[in-house]
């Protein structure tokens, strides 16, 4: 469905010292300086995936979403989308995409939120009845029902960025490309959008690329991800994937009434990182002793009350992969 080959892209930006005699010299002479932003990106996303797209700031995130977009056209390279390059065939490609930039508007700043959505209804050319069904559909998953009426301009940021939602949503696209779509909102905002975005690719087969510094929104929507760093594609894998073979090690939580704490330091596998009051929480390799022999060791030897098991979370992952990858 969506087919990056070789994509690269160059820009020249103009540099010079501070001070009033550096900028009269910058009027005759310029330096410039390259950034490869993109370096030989090559990837395949299949219809109906779900991918994260990682990687710290200035590594090439934006400038992909733009390439796929149609916005941004590279230097060279290949990029085929349902069968269309997007920077030729623009108007058959934007037909079937809906892009949200969370720090970019679509909607018009000072009209009611419904005239944007009528706009964009001319705009696609989308017929009456198709457009009051996903309209109604998309103002009730949103919950949305009370700002439609509303200028943008006087929208709380979680009430905005469900309208841009909707409004890239409108005319029903095949993929949906989020560049930093949480990005500001409140706990409660955030649940909503990743429950609605779930939602439409479990149910329409939507085809989602998710850009993002939240790794919570990583870990709830996404099971590949594709780590960019210095314009390259680094890593292509499986989150949970990632998480097993990059840190072994659990981090285990335990409540006991009593027991010899100490005895578990020699367990093979197993050491005691704090011990307070009967409370303690034990790192465990896993390549070395399975959990479920852990818990029954564990069990075997201290009155416990309770216990909970957490692996390597996504930041931690996403942290030990830019120090590899030294991004």
């Amino acid at each position: 469905m969506i087919e990056l080959k070789n994509i690269k892209k160059t820009y020249k930006i103009a540099k010079r010292e501070s001070g009033l005699s550096n900028a009269v010299k910058a009027l005759f002479k310029r330096e410039y300086t390259k950034i490869n932003a993109l370096d030989d990106i090559s990837f395949n996303i299949k219809e109906g995936e779900m991918v994260g797209y990682i990687g710290p700031n200035g590594a090439g995130k934006s400038s992909t979403i733009k390439v796929i977009s149609g916005i941004l056209t590279p230097d060279s390279g290949q990029c085929i989308i349902n069968g269309l390059t997007p920077w030729k065939d623009r108007k058959e490609h934007v037909e079937n995409i809906g892009v949200v930039f969370g720090q970019r508007s679509q909607l018009w700043w000072d009209v009611p939120i419904n005239d944007s959505f009528e706009l964009l209804k001319d705009i696609y050319s989308i017929d009456n009845k198709t457009y009051k069904k996903n309209l109604d559909e998309l103002v009730s998953l949103l919950n949305i029902e009370e700002v439609i009426k509303t200028p943008a301009r006087m929208l709380s940021l979680g009430q905005r960025m469900r309208c841009e939602i909707a409004a890239s949503l409108i005319h029903d696209p095949k993929i949906l490309l989020l560049d930093e779509p949480t990005i500001g909102l409140d706990a409660v905002s955030k649940i909503a959008v990743r429950e609605f975005i779930k939602k439409i690719n479990k149910e329409k087969k939507t085809t989602v690329i998710l850009t993002t510094h939240d790794m919570q929104d990583i870990e709830a929507l996404t099971e590949r991800i594709l780590l960019i760093g210095n314009g390259k594609i680094l890593l292509d894998g499986s989150l949970n994937e990632l998480k097993k073979k990059k840190s072994p090690i659990k981090k285990v939580v335990l409540d006991f009434k009593d027991g010899q704490i100490s005895e578990i330091k020699c367990i093979e596998g197993l050491s005691l990182v704090s011990n307070i009051n009967g409370h303690a929480e034990i790192s465990v390799n896993t390549d070395i002793l399975a959990v479920s022999d852990m818990i029954k060791l564990i069990s075997s030897k201290l009155n416990l009350t309770d216990i909970s098991v957490a692996g390597t979370s996504a930041e931690e992952l996403v942290v030990s992969l830019y120090k590899e990858f030294q991004i």
